[in-house]
């Protein structure tokens, strides 16, 4: 790994990836989701059980969830403590920065962009093309902030406002000083929408959105605990996907709006039983 690829992953401090965080189906990436739902904003702390029971309500078997709690905490993300035959796991405070962060993001992200004045954010960086973890690392990187790439070493961003966090993520990359940034406005010829087609896949994004509208569209269950795990486990993903784009770049029908506002309703009628059930799962195992 290069001296570039080094520093960010340094800086990221768990070595679970952005990508993985964006929406993995395995055990690991059900357990971030618990560990960012309920457990950051509960203490920091869980039993083993309160994880074993509520994987095992989505259909992950106890072996795999001990190893996914072994495995996130080799990355950074746990400590345990035995408490007689039981053990605590507590959240590291690397943990709770990038959970933190992950949460503003997903609580504060909107499919969307109101009162775009017609300026971009234009950034031109390329890294090495033998450097293939340091090119991977800053396209993950600018793709969270999101930066779409219409050509080679070309980045694009309707908020210009995310200057800073360009000039970090650069930065760390190591790439910062042969970069060039530029806060930019379309003064004419070629196609925007054509442009736009080739910075970001909005027809996938799409399809994801109609799939949550679908996968949710029933507000009934009788285990909300573990659908709350499944709606953010679902939604978590799109604020990596959806550069979040003013509605005049956007194609017809967008979903985007409706599926926030889905996301919304479910939380707002799970969260409440959910967390209560969460709570007695790890007073019963105290």
């Amino acid at each position: 790994m290069s001296t570039g690829a080094a520093a960010m992953a340094r800086e990221a401090g768990p070595t679970i990836s952005r990508q993985h965080a964006a929406g993995s189906e395995s055990a690991r990436g059900l357990l971030l989701t618990v560990l960012g739902e309920f457990v950051l904003p509960t203490g920091g702390s869980a039993w083993t059980s309160a994880f074993i029971d509520v994987l095992g309500r989505l259909e992950v078997e106890e072996k795999a969830t001990r190893q996914a709690l072994m495995r996130t905490a080799a990355a950074g993300w746990l400590t345990s403590e035995r408490v007689g035959r039981r053990t605590v796991w507590q959240l590291t405070p690397a943990a709770v920065r990038l959970l933190t962060e992950g949460t503003e993001r997903i609580y504060g992200f909107t499919p969307g962009l109101d009162d775009w004045e017609g300026r971009w954010l234009l950034v031109l960086a390329r890294a090495p093309e033998t450097d293939r973890p340091l090119r991977h690392l800053l396209k993950t990187r600018l793709t969270w902030a999101g930066f779409g790439s219409p050509a080679p070493g070309v980045w694009v961003s309707t908020r210009v406002d995310r200057v800073g966090e360009v000039e970090k993520v650069l930065g760390e990359a190591g790439v910062l000083d042969g970069a060039h940034i530029f806060a930019a406005e379309h003064t004419g010829h070629g196609d925007l929408a054509a442009m736009v087609a080739q910075a970001w896949d909005l027809t996938a994004v799409e399809d994801g959105y109609r799939q949550f509208l679908t996968e949710f569209a029933d507000a009934s269950t009788s285990n909300p605990l573990a659908r709350l795990v499944e709606l953010v486990h679902a939604w978590r993903r799109f604020p990596s996907l959806d550069p979040s784009l003013p509605h005049e770049l956007l194609p017809e029908h967008w979903s985007g709006a409706k599926a926030a506002a889905l996301f919304r309703r479910r939380h707002a009628s799970w969260a409440g039983p959910a967390s209560a059930e969460w709570r007695r799962l790890n007073d019963v195992g105290s």
